[in-house]
């Protein structure tokens, strides 16, 4: 684990360096408070950080007070040392944003002990962070196949729909789904509808630019927002994924089972206003018309 200590006396610098390098930490040394900042605004600075109060330049409460603007995730672990031990300086230094202060004579048993417990407090930071991002994921995500869920990729729709406005480009929306689903899951049984459905996705996605966006719409429908797309390139997307389905048999755990989807898109130019609505029933129009005519192809139009 690292830290960082600043402090003017290479006196107690040393005492610091041979305590904490004892006890395993990887100490980062700094003169004074202004190189102790330098430091802290790097991206990978310590998490633990220890700090004399008096320093010349830039003084311990000085620099716990710019480093708590910073909003690091997770916040460093401050501790301040100070021959201070007033309960009003108490009061002030973890006013100024410090987690805990040591009093100079320190001693090595009562610094390891204090900092453990900033490396407690660390490690509760980073487990409420993780389970946050993992909260943001699955309310994005659909929790089958991973891909964006209908609340999400219909706010990226909203997004898109903006974007294109300003930019004054056409871009493209499609909706797909499996033919005779229903089918697979009576023939082979859901679990194995669900595997189908996570394939189609992983084969899908990895036809799709970096900016495309996808997710699943309900059920075994999907929807893509294909930004910059006039109608032969949204063409030529929709059936790139519609052949690469059809021509290769998914992998299931009962073998391989031959699928096909329908795909109907909708192209809009930013010289027509379009609510997201109209759009989506236009592609679903279209969507209709390819089950109509066979299954297994692409139908698009222009809004």
């Amino acid at each position: 684990m690292k830290i960082l200590i600043a402090d003017d006396d290479p006196v107690i610098r040393k005492q610091l360096e041979l305590s904490l390098s004892k006890n395993g930490y990887e100490v980062i040394q700094c003169k004074n408070g202004l190189e102790g900042l330098e430091i802290a605004k790097s991206i990978d600075s310590p998490s633990l950080m220890l700090f004399d109060w008096s320093m010349p330049g830039l003084t311990g409460l000085e620099l716990c007070k710019q480093i708590r603007t910073f909003k690091r995730e997770p916040e460093p672990y401050i501790l301040l040392l100070t021959s201070k031990n007033d309960t009003n300086d108490v009061i002030e230094g973890l006013d100024s944003g410090a987690n805990d202060y040591i009093t100079k004579p320190f001693y090595p048993h009562e610094l390891q002990a204090r900092l453990k417990i900033g490396l407690k407090s660390i490690k509760l930071q980073l487990e409420l962070i993780k389970a946050r991002n993992m909260l943001a994921i699955e309310a994005n995500h659909d929790y089958l196949t991973g891909i964006l869920n209908r609340r999400a990729v219909m706010k990226a729709f909203e997004l898109e729909i903006e974007r294109y406005k300003r930019d004054d480009k056409s871009s493209s929306l499609a909706l797909f789904d499996l033919d005779f689903f229903k089918k697979v899951n009576d023939t082979y049984g859901h679990v194995v509808g669900d595997e189908v459905l996570c394939e189609i996705t992983k084969k899908t996605s990895s036809v799709l630019r970096p900016y495309d966006s996808f997710g699943r719409y309900g059920g075994e429908e999907f929807l893509l927002i294909l930004p910059d797309c006039n109608e032969e390139e949204t063409y030529i997307i929709c059936e790139r994924i519609r052949k690469l389905i059809y021509d290769s048999k998914i992998n299931t755990s009962v073998g391989l089972i031959s699928v096909s989807i329908s795909v109907g898109a909708c192209v809009f130019s930013s010289n027509k206003n379009c609510s997201i609505e109209e759009l989506v029933k236009i592609a679903d129009d279209n969507l209709y018309e390819a089950k109509e005519q066979g299954r297994n192809c692409v139908r698009f139009s222009k809004f």
